[in-house]
Parts: C-alpha cells; structure tokens; sequence
C-alpha cells in the first residue's frame, strides 16, 4: 500500500514541505532515498525501538520510503515521527484519513515520547501559506510555532497522541496564543536598566544619540570604567521591535534552534561573542549553513568587547555585512541568506597595558607601542564606526550617590520619539529606516548646513585634521541630534555636539 504524509525541510530562513512516500510490498527490506543524511537513515532504528514498546511493529515487509524532491539535502532527526506515522498507516495498523492535510515533525525517542525540533517557525509560516490544516511537532516546540495564526498546531509529548488523534479518541486540542498580549508582556520591565549606572552621563548621552539613530560605536577607556556595563543596557533603550521585526528575529533564533518553551521573541538580543570566535561563527556558514553571531543580533546588539583582541580576519568578514545589512553564504551548490540589520558596540582600551585615561594609573605603554595595538583595527572598519567615545572611570563621589539615575523606560520614550522622526523622513524609502543607514545623496537632502554651521565644521576639521570619512559621519550624527530635539534643520550646536564624538579621527590623541 502506498501512503503520502508530509514533512518539511528549513534552508536558510525559509521552509520547503518534503513529501514523504511510503510503500509497503512483499519481500523484505528497509529502503530510505531522496538524499537523506545518517542521522535520518539512522532513524530506521529508532522507530522499530518506539513501535514495539508501544504495541505496534515493524512490518517484515519490503518498506521504500521515498523523501521527494528527492535532489533537495534532509538532515537532521526531525523526520522520524513523520516516518513512523507514514509506516503504520501504509502498513494499515491505524486509520489515516486525512492525514495529507497536516505536516507532521518530531524526533522520536524509543520510549515513543518526542524531542524538540529546529526551525519549527518557518515551518508552521509555510504550512500555511500551503493551506495545510494543522501541524503536529513536539510540546516543547508549541509556543514558537502556535504565533502562526489560522493554523491548528498540536503539541505532541508522545506519538500515541498523533495516532489516537487520527483514529477519533484522542483529546489533543490546538494550543493558541495571543501574540499581541505575549508581545507586550515584558515591554517595560528591561532586565539591565540605565538607573544603575552611577554618574556617566556623558556616555548615557552618547548612547541615547547611538540607539536613535541606529548608529553604531566604539567605547574607548581602561577596565572598571563601566564599558560593558553601558553596553549590557543599551537594548533597553532601543525602540520596541515592531511585529514584523519580532517575527524575523524569531525565525532566525528558531533556525538556529535557540528557542525552548519560548513564543514571539519581543526583546531585542545581544549578543557578546567571546573574542576567540571563528569567522566562519561569527558570519555563519558550515557545511550545513547556520546561521552566525551577527545574524542572531538581527534587529538588536553585537557588543565585541576588546576589540583589538579579536582576530584580523574575523573583524574583517563583518564589514560587507555591517553595509548590505545580510551575509550571503555561497556553496557550490548553493547560496544561502540570512538577515543581519544589528547595531554594533565595541570596546576597547588602546593601552596593551590596560590603563589609558585613566587619571590616577601609571601610563605604562608608549604611543608608539599604543598605535601598534590599535593597528590590529583596520582603517575601513573603524570607518563604518560613527561614534567614538572616550570613557573615563567613575568617581567615588558618583559611585557612593544614592539618587536613582534615569531609567531606562524614560531615556527610551525620546529614542522612540526620534525614530518616529526618522520613519516618517525615509517614509519613501524602502531600504533606509533611520539616520545612520543615510548614503552620502541623502545626507546632501536633510543635512544642509547655515553658513556658521559650515564655518565650525571647517575649523574642527582643519585643527582637529579630521578625515573626509569623518565628514560624512559627523553629518549623520548631528541629524540624530538634532531629531532628539525635533529641530527641523541641523543648527551649529549639534554640529559642535558630533565633533567631540570623533576621537579616533584625530591625529595625536594618544599623546
């Protein structure tokens, strides 16, 4: 008897169904095809196991099992409860009426319960848009693929649930969630809040500046100054992720197989990789491409800290990405994309020995040996760096303070109103969301300068001996400024205001 029950396969960010063939025939045998990798033709094991220790069997037949398109690559174990549903029904142990009608994944454990699957949301988005009624996968998977509306989602804990469901006694309903309700839930309860930094305000200010206008900056000083400390906070004053920015967040955490009983992600990530990473996990790639570091702060953070520390290549690889806003992986067969629209963080301390600015340490390490340090950042990246920023340690006085700094919900009320300001301007623009993503044609349209304006820029740039890179720059971060106050036009002050975030671009700061 030949029976179709259906799977589905996750490339890239993107699903595709896999029709699965089973045919039972005499003679004997167990044949899987349609390139399938070890761990799916290993499942032959795992099902027997499941079936016999719940009163069902392998039948001692001739069993093909066909995974079409056939040229397309299956990997993974997610297959072996569509498998073993494909068995019984072909071999006419249980009924299967309607069984064409729903997508069915699940790796199976030989007790018969399921485990957790990867990529279950693109999966569910696909069953859908397919015009399938239902899917079954694993409980702990529910959450993230029950965001998906108009679709029956059924979480599973074992695989006689799925049978008594299709022989009409089980009792397994749909699990549906409010995603509004689950998206709003912890909006406004950020778990690193801006009210414990003590004193900095200097900085906090350069951050506001930084998350309103999406740009991305480096924090130059020595350790215990707070650097990481500011960074682990900056995603509370982002604006909220939209639903759209939520769900493609979601997808790529989901591909990635880093959501476990979670929904709708509706915090922005941050990510801090260790400085030892490859660039094949910061990028993404592998033989079976995963996605990398930066494609998993999409629409958040990636914080490098102690950038120089990291490998040359490895910074090297995020400059096309930084631009493009998505890393595209080539193969030889194939090409895969995945999102990365992140705001990047740095820090660093340009003194091997650890202390620069710091007032009350020992300057141990020349200039000379401070450049060679700093060298290991190549030029073109620090160019796709708009803000720098010099951060000097907290005093006791601030420290010791008992006045609650800012919160982090306040600082984010006027990024928000500052983005709505950027929304509205790129209105017409599809590709551009907020000021830094800005080429050098829009900066020309909504950064023109007064003539006193233009005069301050010519004079810092001549006795500062700013680059023409930090034209440009300068230019985008004085339009941020400017959208804080919901000024219409860039005055001279926030001109003045952008300069003093250009510390890199000057010649001799290291003394």
């Amino acid at each position: 008897m030949l029976i179709k029950v259906f799977g589905s396969a996750v490339f890239g960010v993107e699903a595709t169904t896999i029709t699965v063939e089973v045919n039972i025939d005499k003679g004997i045998g167990y044949h899987l095809v349609g390139l399938p990798d070890n761990a799916i033709k290993e499942s032959s094991y795992r099902i027997a196991a499941a079936l016999k220790n719940n009163g069902y069997a392998l039948p001692g037949k001739k069993i093909t099992i066909n995974m079409a398109p056939a040229d397309l690559r299956k990997e993974g174990s997610a297959y072996d409860l569509t498998l073993a549903i494909g068995i019984l029904i072909a071999s006419s142990q249980i009924k299967g009426t309607d069984i064409d009608r729903y997508i069915i994944m699940g790796e199976l454990s030989l007790d018969g319960s399921l485990q957790p699957i990867r990529g279950a949301l693109p999966i569910a988005i696909k069953a859908k848009e397919e015009g399938f009624k239902g899917f079954f996968l694993p409980k702990q998977n529910v959450k993230e693929a029950a965001i998906v509306s108009d679709l029956d989602v059924y979480g599973v804990e074992n695989f006689q649930e799925v049978i008594d469901f299709f022989e009409g006694k089980g009792t397994l309903e749909p699990t549906t969630i409010d995603t509004r309700a689950e998206f709003y839930k912890t909006l406004d309860f950020p778990e690193f809040d801006f009210s414990d930094v003590k004193g900095q305000e200097s900085i906090k200010r350069c951050m506001e500046i930084a998350a309103a206008g999406g740009h991305n900056i480096i924090l130059i000083g020595p350790p215990g100054a707070g650097k990481t400390m500011l960074a682990k906070r900056l995603p509370s004053i982002l604006p909220p992720m939209t639903l759209r920015e939520a769900l493609e967040t979601t997808k790529i955490h989901s591909v990635a197989g880093k959501l476990k009983e979670v929904g709708l992600m509706n915090q922005r990530p941050f990510r801090s990789p260790h400085h030892t990473i490859s660039n094949v996990a910061l990028v993404g790639g592998g033989s079976y491409p995963q996605p990398g570091e930066i494609s998993m702060a999409h629409n958040g953070v990636l914080f490098l800290d102690e950038l120089p520390e990291f490998k040359r290549d490895v910074l090297e690889v995020m400059r096309q990405p930084l631009e493009d806003r998505e890393v595209t992986i080539s193969r030889a067969k194939f090409t895969v994309t995945y999102p990365s629209s992140f705001m990047l963080v740095a820090s660093m301390n340009p003194s091997p020995s650890g202390f620069f600015n710091d007032p009350d340490a020992p300057q141990t390490s020349s200039p000379h040996e401070m450049q060679r340090y700093m060298n290991k950042i190549s030029g073109p990246l620090l160019d796709r760096i708009d803000i720098h920023i010099e951060v000097t340690p907290v005093p006791f006085e601030k420290l010791s303070d008992d006045r609650k700094a800012e919160s982090s919900v306040e600082i984010r009320k006027r990024v928000t109103n500052a983005r709505e300001i950027q929304s509205a301007r790129f209105e017409s623009m599809p590709t551009i969301h907020y000021n830094a993503q800005m080429s050098t044609k829009h900066i020309r349209e909504f950064c023109a300068l007064d003539e006193s304006s233009k005069e301050l820029l010519k004079n810092a740039m001549e006795r500062l001996n700013l680059s023409a890179r930090a034209y440009d720059r300068i230019l985008k971060v004085a339009r941020t400024i400017a959208d804080l106050e919901a000024a219409e036009s860039v005055a001279s002050h926030h001109i003045a205001e952008a300069i003093q975030y250009r510390s890199l671009d000057r010649d001799g700061w290291l003394g």
